[in-house]
């Protein structure tokens, strides 16, 4: 892959670790392009600089089956201190967009392989703990992971990490896949 955002994050060493691997597949999310119909404008458009998120890479381990789950995603996020709520420490509430927004990719994810039913997903509840400030200008790891799916039910975990892998937020989260309209 060779985009901004992966030279980036190729650069950072502790980045550059969870970049190696046969079987890894990184690349920019989706919600970092602009779209005519205003869906992901706030990933995209409002929080897409140099003071904002600067640059975002996901990756996932291609699972050995082409129609297989993927289970657990990173995504790496350089932050900056146009995002803090307090000096130097990103506000609360965009630490919870992260983790809602990175949950959110698991699903379309799947979906895209067939390994799970297509429709529209949305949050129905995010329970977040907010364990050490999250420093800016920085560079983080959120990794969110599928805990259990019911049926129409998806119940997800993520956590926001530093380059130490200190756990610095963690939320859990359920997501729904609606139901299509007759």
């Amino acid at each position: 892959m060779d985009t901004p955002d992966h030279a980036h994050f190729a650069a950072i060493p502790w980045c550059a670790r969870h970049l190696r691997g046969k079987r890894v597949v990184a690349y920019v999310p989706t919600n970092r392009t602009r779209k005519s119909s205003g869906e992901d404008n706030l990933f995209a458009d409002t929080l897409n600089s140099k003071q904002g998120i600067s640059y975002m890479l996901q990756i996932y381990e291609e699972p050995i089956s082409p129609t297989g789950r993927i289970d657990k995603i990173k995504t790496f996020l350089t932050l900056g201190s146009g995002l803090n709520g307090y000096a130097d420490v990103c506000h609360g509430g965009l630490t919870m967009a992260i983790l809602d927004e990175v949950m959110g990719h698991i699903v379309p994810l799947n979906q895209d392989r067939k390994a799970i039913p297509p429709g529209m997903h949305m949050t129905a509840y995010l329970n977040a703990r907010f364990l050490k400030p999250v420093s800016t200008p920085t560079t983080i790891l959120a990794r969110a992971w599928i805990a259990k799916v019911k049926g129409r039910k998806f119940f997800l975990e993520a956590t926001v990490e530093d380059e130490q892998g200190e756990i610095l937020a963690r939320a859990e989260s359920l997501f729904i896949q609606l139901k299509s309209s007759l």
